[in-house]
């Protein structure tokens, strides 16, 4: 039986995707590694190839044509049979330690016949320009290194949030919970870290540095360009978050776990007016103005929770000129101090 299943979405990684995958292969024969070459031009399928044929017990490649980094984990998470499955970035790696620790207290649970629905590791950015860390920690939030539910989770602080880069899903439970992301999307991630958290009801927290997060290249998805250029990618993505659950499912959720999805609502929220106010356009105050036309009619309690009574509720005063200024200097700001690039 294979303790983990990594998704590996490749679109033209040559010139990284081989510090990923040797990365992960240090977990040995008791992991599978699906790589996804989705639709590259480049030399990634031949590397990916290459991968199964010297690991052939432990490589699986997929070819298909390009659908995004949603379509990637789609593919690799439905062919996964691994008991565990992570989605790790061609462009990012794994510690190898930290590694055996997740695949030790997998294996200790196994034994005990008690396996959580979720593990939760730690994390680090590793930024390019200056060789520097951050560190990105859930102590002081949780219990470690046993079993625990929602009850004994604590209030989250404004700007933490549960990435993917910190999730390891048990495989059922990802199927459970019908996660499907969107094609063709960005920032599918958002709902990744979402959408399967009440079907996670049996949680583990490690305190180890497992996911190692390359900030660097000038494409990257938490650029403030790309976030300007790819407002109406998110906006996507945030109407699939208020698709999920309505407010009267939130609330039949333990008290934590309601507190917490409310606050990633809140989150995830100011960051698509991030994205759709930090330029001006009549295209982006109409995009703004159908978004929330659509949150308020798909589900009226909810929007009026994270419009009047979340994070978003400190922009509605402002117009829109100063929100957009606002938005971007906080956004500047937190990218000094998270080392975001």
């Amino acid at each position: 039986m294979k303790l983990i299943t990594f998704g590996v979405p490749c679109y033209n990684s040559e010139a990284y995707m081989r510090k990923c995958v040797d990365s992960l292969l240090a977990g040995g024969d008791e992991i599978e590694i699906i790589i996804v070459n989705d639709g590259s031009i480049d030399n990634t399928a031949s590397i990916v190839n290459e991968y199964q044929s010297k690991y052939p017990q432990i490589v699986k490649a997929v070819h298909k044509e390009n659908g995004g980094h949603g379509s990637g984990v789609n593919k690799s998470l439905e062919l996964a049979s691994g008991l565990y499955y992570k989605v790790v970035d061609s462009d990012d790696w794994l510690d190898a330690s930290a590694l055996k620790r997740l695949m030790d207290a997998i294996k200790a649970c196994l034994e005990k016949g008690d396996l959580p629905d979720l593990f939760i590791c730690d994390y680090v950015y590793e930024h390019a320009s200056d060789n520097t860390q951050k560190r990105i920690n859930y102590s002081r939030l949780m219990p470690k290194d046993r079993i625990f539910t929602w009850e004994e989770v604590k209030k989250f602080p404004i700007a933490r949030i549960l990435m993917m880069h910190s999730l390891v899903y048990k495989t059922q439970t990802l199927r459970e919970s019908g996660l499907a992301l969107p094609e063709r999307t960005f920032y599918v991630d958002n709902i990744y870290a979402y959408k399967p958290l009440p079907y996670a009801r049996k949680l583990y927290y490690l305190e180890t540095d497992l996911y190692h997060y390359f900030i660097g290249r000038s494409d990257q998805s938490v650029n403030i360009k790309n976030f300007v250029n790819r407002y109406e990618q998110q906006i996507r993505v945030m109407k699939e978050i208020v698709d999920a659950y309505s407010y009267d499912d939130l609330t039949k959720l333990p008290k934590p776990l309601r507190k917490y999805m409310l606050h990633y609502i809140g989150t995830i929220s100011m960051n698509t007016l991030l994205f759709t106010g930090a330029a001006d356009s009549p295209e982006r105050r109409k995009a703004y103005k159908d978004f929330w036309r659509y949150f308020k009619q798909r589900d009226f309690k909810l929007y009026r929770k994270i419009r009047y009574f979340s994070y978003p509720a400190v922009t509605n005063p402002l117009p829109w000129k100063i929100r957009g200024w606002a938005m971007v200097r906080g956004y500047n700001i937190l990218c000094r101090v998270m080392k975001l690039g």
